[in-house]
């Protein structure tokens, strides 16, 4: 198997990561004069990443961390603990991203690496496999896996052991 067959989930995951930043860094439309239009927040650049390359723009590690709060179902707070030191402009307190006192960051930097390691020493070996494991694939929107429940159905040929005859 060819190292290029090896390597395509995760090249293909850090080109679709780096595709947006380059959409990103196009010019802006002219501005217009509708006061209507939703402010665009700023994301300021990452520190403290251990497990997502550390060249990723805080736009990058955003665009990133929106897709696993849907894959999981759950939002920013499920990980990065509070800074009571940061009140935003809500009277709440701000997310401090570098912080790592809570244990579900640790948890989701694990399963970050076990799906890496999944597309890359598994799925990638296996022709034609089709879309990267990712968070999704197991919690499918949920904060837990969701468990597999396989249907139940009559098969095509008797499940049940035949006695064993002498010869």
């Amino acid at each position: 198997m060819k190292n290029s067959q090896i390597l395509f989930p995760a090249a293909a995951t850090l080109a679709a990561v780096f595709a947006v930043a380059a959409i990103a860094q196009q010019p802006a439309a002219p501005a217009t004069t509708q006061t209507s239009a939703p402010a665009h927040h700023d994301h300021p650049a990452p520190t403290n990443l251990q497990v997502l390359p550390k060249n990723l723009t805080g736009e990058q590690v955003h665009d990133i961390m929106h897709k696993w709060e849907a894959e999981l179902g759950t939002n920013c707070a499920a990980c990065h603990a509070a800074d009571p030191k940061n009140i935003g402009p809500n009277g709440k307190p701000r997310l401090n991203f570098a912080d790592d006192s809570k244990p579900e960051k640790a948890t989701a930097r694990k399963m970050f690496l076990m799906t890496e390691e999944i597309n890359t020493q598994y799925i990638s070996k296996i022709e034609n496999s089709g879309d990267p494991v990712t968070c999704g694939t197991c919690h499918q929107g949920h904060l837990g896996p969701v468990p597999f429940k396989p249907k139940v159905e009559d098969h095509d040929h008797d499940h049940s052991t035949a006695p064993a005859t002498k010869q």
